[in-house]
């Protein structure tokens, strides 16, 4: 289950669990709208899809934080076409390359692919903006990021 903020395309997987079920639900919303540091703290929707696991147990959790919960209508993936996206690019970018044997190796890449899609992965739809790690010199040497193997590479220039 991942949740995405569309004015900045920030991703935040909730803990992955290989069969989901209503406990794990509710855990995860508890986690989205935690008081101090939720991802969903001044937020106001979640829209998300006609899954059965978005239970009203979910739903009472998501109003009491202030957070109204959108179900889409059925068979409509293109009123969310920015999650849909955000499946198809960390599937064909990162997952489908991959041999993962455990859960503890797709949290592995599901964290390096957020990071580079958080800060090296440039985004056309917000103006090719991506958010640096740090200050760099227009000057300085060109370095090549790369993550789980190589797999992903980035180009960015030297800190300041």
């Amino acid at each position: 289950m991942f949740v995405i903020e569309l004015s900045t395309r920030k991703v935040f997987f909730a803990p992955i669990k290989p069969q989901p079920d209503g406990d794990y639900m509710k855990q995860a919303a508890k986690i989205l709208t935690d008081y101090e540091d939720g991802f969903l703290k001044g937020k106001r929707y979640l829209i998300h899809d006609r899954d059965p696991l978005y239970t009203n147990e979910f739903h009472n959790i998501l109003k009491s934080s202030g957070v109204k919960p959108v179900k889409l209508p059925p068979r409509s993936p293109d009123l969310n076409p920015y999650a849909e996206r955000f499946v198809k690019s960390v599937k064909e970018e990162c997952l489908d390359h991959l041999i993962l044997a455990s859960v503890k190796q797709l949290e592995y890449a599901v964290n390096q692919y957020c990071e580079y899609y958080h800060h090296e992965r440039i985004h056309q739809s917000l103006g090719r903006i991506i958010e640096p790690i740090h200050k760099t010199n227009e000057d300085a040497e060109i370095v090549c990021i790369e993550r789980l193997g190589g797999l992903l590479k980035s180009y960015h220039r030297l800190a300041a």
